[in-house]
C-alpha cells in the first residue's frame, strides 16, 4: 500500500512557488486578451485549458474542464449557506426517460440534451428557451436498448459549434448560436444493418470530434471514431477488439489483440463498445478512454480457449491526431461478468512515493478503484471502493485481478459481486484534486449468473437475430435456480468518499435506494447526489453529513454549478427514475429562491380489468419466456413499465390491437418498432397471455391489500408488482451504456 501523500510545502516548493505565481499572472493577462478578442460562446482548447480555471462561473466542457474533475471553485453555496438553497427555475421537457445529461453553461447559456437527443439553449439565469434542435431521433431504436429506453449525455462546444450524438448513432454538429444543422453523419460501421445506438457525449480537439457507441449485447464490435470537427469527414476508427482474422486487420494493434482470442469471436461481434470516458490529457496530447465488456458475456462462449480478449475493460491512451495506440491497461482480464471500464476517468497530479506524478482516478464497474500513471498506465494503486467477490485482490506485480474460485458461474451457477449493474456505473464522479478524494455513487448490487444449459450440453450459442444476446440464462431455468440457491445478498447504493492513493474510504452514506444519480463536489465543502425515489440531496465532503435536501420528484442525472451576475448556480436534469415518475425537467437552485416544482402526475397504480385469460399454465410460461426475450428491455420486469408502457394497464381497445402494433408497427411513430420478424402470430398471442396474467395478479394483490392500504402503500405494491415475484435478471437500471 502507498504512503498517504506529504500535504506541507518544503522550501524548495515555496521557492517554486513563487515562480509559478509569476508564470500565472502572465498567463491570466493572456487569457484576459483571449477572452476580449473571442467571439461569444466561443469554445476552444486555450479556453478550456488556460480559461477555464479564470472562468470558475463557466461549465465549458462535459466534465467542466478536460481533466474532468468535475470540482468546481466556487464557494457561494457552502456547508454553511446551503441550507437556504431553493428552486430558482424550472424548464419542462416532457420526456419521462432517464436523465443523464450534463448541461454545459457558456456565457451566460445554457445547453443540454435531452434522452431522445433534442437539443436546448436556454438563458441560464432564468431557464427561457432561446432555440432548440430536434434532430428526429428513431424511434425504433428503443429496440436496440440493452438498458430501458433512450439516453443522451450531454454535447460538446467547440470553436461555434456543437456537437451530440444521437440514440440512432448518428453524430450532429448545429450552430451554437442558432441551433441551426451544419452536419451529421451515421457513425454506423453498416448501416443498412444498425443495432447501434449512441448514449454518450462525444468530446472536441484538435479540429476533430471522438465519438463511439452502445450496446455490444446486439453483436456489435466496439470501435471510436474521430470526425472532422468542420465537415463531418471520417478522421480515424479505432477499433476496440479484433474482427474475422482471414481479413487485414484495419490497424496493427488488432495482431497483437488478437492473439489474446481463441474461437470464433467475430461472429459474436466481441463487445469492447466505448459508451461513456472519453478525456482529453494535454500533458501527454493523448486521448484516454474506457472499453466496454465482452459480448456474449461468458468467455466460455465468445473465446472457449481462453486469452485475456484484448482490448475490452480496460483504458485505452491513442494518440488524437493519428488513432495509433500508446498504451493500454487491463482492469479486467477475459471479462466474464458484463464489467466494462467505461466509467468516467478523472486526470490530476498527486505526490506518490515522494514523487509529483501525472495519474488518473477510475472507479469502473468491477469494484476496484484504479490509479494509473498517465503517461505509460502503470497501475499505482488498486482497491475495493465496494463490497465484491469475483476477485479476492488485485496483483499489484502483475496488474492482474486475483479471480475467486468459488464463484466461477462456469461451473456452477453463482451471486456475483457486483453484478452486471455494476459497483459504478454511468454516474459521474467528482475528485478533489487537492486532496485526492473521490466522491462517487456506489451501489451493491448482485445477480445470480447462470451459464446456458444449451451451451454446456453442446457447446454452441446461437445469437438472437432479432434482440439481446446476452449469453447467460434468464428464463425459466434461471428462476428455477435461483430458487434453489441461498437468497442473494441485498442490494443498497451510498454515496462514498474515497481517498485514491491511499485505497480506503474515507466516509460513506447509504442511500434509500440502490441504484442513484450522479455527484458534484465542490470547494464550499458540499457533495449533491440524488436517488431514485427523488430526494436530491447536500452532503459535507469532510464527514457526509446531510445538510440539505429536496424532492424533484424523479431520477437526478448529472449535477452541475455555475455563476451569473456574481449568483451561484446548482443545475441538474431529473427524468424517470426506478422508484418515481417524472415528467422531464431542468432544475436550477439558488441561494434564497423560492420556487416551486409542479408535482407530475402519478402513476396509474389501478389495473382495469383485463381480457379472460385463455392460456393454460404451459402457454403462459412459454409467453413469459418470449417476453423476456423480446420485450423486458423496454417494458420491465413483470410487464411493469416505468418510463415505457406498462402494459398491464392496456385497455380493451388495445388488446385487440395487439397483433397490429406488435407485428404490424402500428405504433412506429411513437417507437414502437414491428417485431414480426421476432415473434409469431402465435408468440405474440401467448406474450399478451402473459401479460394480462400479470394484470390478474397485481389485480388479485390490490383487492387483498383493501382500498385504503392500496392508497398508502401504492409505491410499495408497485414494487411488488415490477418484479411480479421474481429476481430481477438484470440490476435494476441495468448498466445504463
Amino acid at each position: 500500500m502507498l504512503p498517504k501523500r506529504q500535504r506541507g510545502l518544503s522550501t524548495v516548493a515555496a521557492v517554486a512557488l513563487g515562480a509559478v505565481v509569476v508564470v500565472a499572472v502572465a498567463a491570466i493577462a493572456y487569457v484576459v486578451v483571449q477572452l476580449a478578442e473571442r467571439p461569444p460562446g466561443w469554445v476552444d482548447e486555450d479556453r478550456i485549458l488556460e480559461a477555464a480555471e479564470m472562468e470558475p462561473g463557466s461549465w465549458i466542457a462535459h466534465g467542466q474542464t478536460y481533466a474532468e474533475l468535475r470540482f468546481p471553485s466556487l464557494t457561494q453555496i457552502n456547508r454553511d449557506s446551503v441550507k437556504n438553497l431553493g428552486l430558482a427555475w424550472f424548464k419542462a421537457l416532457n420526456n419521462r426517460h432517464r436523465a443523464q445529461s450534463t448541461p454545459l453553461v457558456i456565457d451566460r447559456v445554457m445547453y443540454f440534451t435531452d434522452a431522445w437527443s433534442v437539443a436546448y439553449a436556454v438563458d441560464a439565469a432564468t431557464g427561457a428557451e432561446l432555440w432548440r434542435f430536434d434532430p428526429g431521433t428513431d424511434k425504433r431504436s428503443m429496440r436496440y436498448a440493452c438498458c430501458g429506453g433512450a439516453i443522451n449525455r450531454g454535447m460538446a462546444a467547440y470553436k461555434g459549434n456543437l456537437y451530440f450524438a444521437t440514440f440512432d448513432a448518428r453524430l450532429i454538429a448545429i450552430s451554437q448560436a442558432t441551433g441551426e444543422k451544419i452536419w451529421e453523419v451515421d457513425t454506423s460501421v453498416s448501416p443498412s444493418n444498425n443495432p447501434y445506438t449512441i448514449t454518450g457525449a462525444p468530446r472536441a480537439v484538435h479540429d476533430k470530434v471522438f465519438i463511439g457507441q452502445s450496446s455490444s449485447e446486439f453483436g456489435l464490435r466496439g470501435y471510436l471514431s474521430a470526425y472532422d470537427a468542420e465537415t463531418g469527414e471520417l478522421a480515424w476508427r479505432f477499433f476496440t477488439v479484433p474482427g474475422d482474422p482471414s481479413l487485414p486487420f484495419e490497424h496493427p494493434e488488432l495482431e497483437q489483440a488478437a492473439a489474446t482470442w481463441t474461437g470464433q469471436w467475430w461472429k459474436y461481434g466481441g463487445g469492447g463498445t466505448v459508451w461513456n470516458a472519453i478525456v482529453y490529457d494535454a500533458d501527454f496530447d493523448q486521448l484516454l478512454f474506457g472499453t466496454g465488456n465482452g459480448a456474449p458475456w461468458p468467455r466460455a462462449i465468445r473465446s472457449p480457449e481462453g486469452g485475456d480478449n484484448l482490448f475490452l475493460g480496460g483504458i485505452m491512451s491513442v494518440d488524437p491526431n493519428t488513432g495509433r495506440m500508446k498504451w493500454f491497461y487491463q482492469a479486467t482480464p477475459a471479462d466474464n461478468w458484463d464489467f466494462n471500464a467505461s466509467q468516467d476517468i478523472a486526470l490530476l497530479d498527486l505526490e506518490v512515493d515522494g514523487v509529483q506524478r501525472k495519474v488518473l482516478f477510475q472507479a469502473p464497474k468491477n469494484g476496484f478503484f484504479y490509479v494509473l500513471d498517465r503517461e505509460d498506465g502503470e497501475l499505482l494503486q488498486a482497491a475495493p471502493f465496494a463490497t465484491l467477490n469475483w476477485a479476492t485482490h488485485i496483483d499489484m506485480e502483475t496488474g492482474r485481478p486475483v479471480e475467486n474460485p468459488a464463484v466461477r458461474y462456469e461451473e456452477e451457477p453463482a451471486w456475483i459481486l457486483p453484478g452486471n449493474s455494476g459497483a459504478h456505473s454511468w454516474q459521474p464522479m467528482s475528485v478533489d484534486p487537492q486532496r485526492g478524494i473521490a466522491y462517487t455513487a456506489v451501489q451493491d448490487m448482485s445477480l445470480f449468473y447462470v451459464l446456458p444449459e444449451s451451451f454446456k450440453e453442446t457447446g454452441v450459442y446461437e445469437l438472437n437475430p432479432f434482440g439481446i444476446s446476452l449469453g447467460v440464462e434468464l428464463g425459466r431455468r434461471h428462476r428455477e435456480l435461483m430458487a434453489q440457491a441461498p437468497p442473494g445478498p441485498e442490494s443498497k447504493g451510498y454515496l462514498k468518499a474515497f481517498d485514491g492513493l491511499a485505497g480506503e474510504v474515507v466516509w460513506s452514506v447509504e442511500r434509500a435506494t440502490p441504484y442513484n444519480g450522479g455527484v458534484l463536489a465542490t470547494a464550499g465543502g458540499v457533495v449533491f447526489q440524488g436517488d431514485s425515489n427523488g430526494e436530491f440531496a447536500a452532503y459535507d465532503t469532510q464527514d457526509g453529513t446531510l445538510l440539505w435536501e429536496y424532492d424533484v420528484y424523479g431520477g437526478a442525472g448529472a449535477p452541475i454549478t455555475y455563476e451569473i451576475d456574481g449568483e451561484q448556480y446548482l443545475a441538474v436534469q431529473v427524468g424517470g427514475g426506478a422508484n418515481r415518475f417524472n415528467d422531464g425537467r431542468m432544475l436550477a437552485f439558488k441561494l434564497g429562491a423560492i420556487g416551486e416544482i409542479p408535482e407530475p402526475s402519478a402513476p396509474v397504480v389501478d389495473i382495469p380489468e383485463p381480457p379472460p385469460l385463455t392460456a393454460d399454465a404451459d402457454g403462459i410460461a412459454r409467453g413469459r419466456e418470449l417476453y423476456f426475450n423480446t420485450c423486458v428491455w423496454c417494458h420491465g420486469l413483470g410487464a411493469v413499465g416505468m418510463v415505457n408502457a406498462d402494459l398491464r394497464l392496456m385497455s380493451a381497445e388495445t388488446h385487440e390491437l395487439f397483433q397490429a402494433i406488435v407485428r404490424g408497427g402500428l405504433l412506429l411513430d411513437k417507437g414502437m418498432d414491428s417485431f414480426a420478424d421476432a415473434v409469431t402470430t402465435e408468440e405474440a398471442e401467448l406474450i399478451r397471455q402473459f401479460v394480462i396474467a400479470q394484470a390478474i395478479k397485481a389485480r388479485e394483490e390490490a383487492a387483498q391489500m383493501g382500498e385504503q392500504a392500496r392508497t398508502e402503500q401504492a409505491p410499495a405494491a408497485t414494487e411488488q408488482a415490477r418484479a411480479g415475484g421474481e429476481q430481477a435478471p438484470v440490476g435494476t437500471e441495468d448498466v445504463a451504456r
